[in-house]
C-alpha cells in the first residue's frame, strides 16, 4: 500500500552528551566517546494524508555507544496519550523511515538504530522558544530536560551559538544552547551543562521540505 503525501512543520529541542557545539555537525568524533540524549517535536502544522498532525508533540529517548554513524543505537519513542491512533499510525510511519530517499533524516535513523524499545503513549511536557533560547521536555518516569542560552563565564552575558548548514540533512540553522537531562526510563543518562539546540524542521515524503534559499526566506533570515 503507498504511503500517502505527508508533511510536518514545527519546532524541535535536543539534548546530547557532548560539549557545547555538536561534533556530529562537524565531522567529529563524540566529546565522550558515545551519545546519548533525548529529541523533542512539537509539530505546528502538518498531515499524514487525510489526519491532521497540528499540535502533535513527540519526544525520544536515544543511545550510541560511537558516533551515530556506526549505528549499533537504541531508541524510545514517547507519545502523547491524548494523540488519535491515526495520528499515531501516521507518526510511527513518518518516524520508520519507509518509502523515504536514501540520506534523508527518518530514513538514515532507520539504518543507525538497531534497538527499537517499546514506544510509549504519555503526557508530555514540551516548551520552545527559539526567540529566547530556551526550552524544556517532561515526560514522567521516563526523561526530563532543561535548555537554556549558554552564559560567558567571565561577564555572565548570553553567548550565542548559531550554526548554518546549508547541506542540511536535519535542519539548515539551530541555536546552541546549554542543556541539562536526565533519562530515567529504559535509556538512562545524567547530563548537565552539555550540548542541545533549538531548531525548525520542515519535512515531508522527500525529507527536508524546503531548500536552503527556500527556508531562510520563508523565516525572514535574508
Amino acid at each position: 500500500m503507498a504511503i500517502p503525501d505527508w508533511f510536518i512543520e514545527g519546532l524541535c529541542l535536543v539534548h546530547c552528551s557532548c560539549d557545547y557545539g555538536c561534533p556530529c555537525e562537524s565531522n567529529a568524533e563524540p566529546t565522550h566517546g558515545s551519545c546519548e540524549g533525548a529529541f523533542g517535536f512539537k509539530i505546528d502544522e502538518g498531515y499524514f494524508g487525510e489526519t491532521r498532525l497540528d499540535g502533535v508533540l513527540a519526544a525520544v529517548t536515544y543511545y550510541f555507544p560511537r558516533a551515530i554513524h556506526h549505528g549499533g543505537g537504541h531508541m524510545q519513542l514517547i507519545l502523547e496519550e491524548r494523540s488519535s491512533e491515526a495520528q499515531r499510525n501516521a507518526m510511527f510511519t513518518i518516524l520508520s523511515g519507509e518509502d523515504q530517499p536514501a540520506g534523508t533524516m527518518f530514513q538514515i535513523f532507520s539504518i543507525i538504530v538497531e534497538h527499537n524499545h517499546d514506544p510509549l503513549f504519555l503526557p508530555i511536557e514540551m516548551e520552545i522558544d527559539l526567540d529566547k533560547r530556551c526550552g524544556r521536555i517532561a515526560v514522567p518516569g521516563v526523561v526530563r530536560t532543561d535548555a537554556k542560552p549558554v552564559r560567558n563565564p567571565v561577564t555572565d552575558d548570553e553567548h550565542r551559538i548559531l550554526t548554518i548548514l546549508p547541506d542540511a540533512w536535519m535542519f539548515y540553522e539551530q541555536e546552541g544552547v546549554s542543556g541539562d537531562a536526565k533519562g530515567i526510563g529504559d535509556i538512562k543518562f545524567d547530563l548537565a551543562s552539555r550540548h542541545a539546540s533549538l531548531a525548525r524542521f520542515a519535512y515531508n515524503n522527500s525529507g527536508l521540505a524546503y531548500s536552503y534559499d527556500e527556508h531562510r526566506e520563508k523565516y525572514g533570515l535574508g
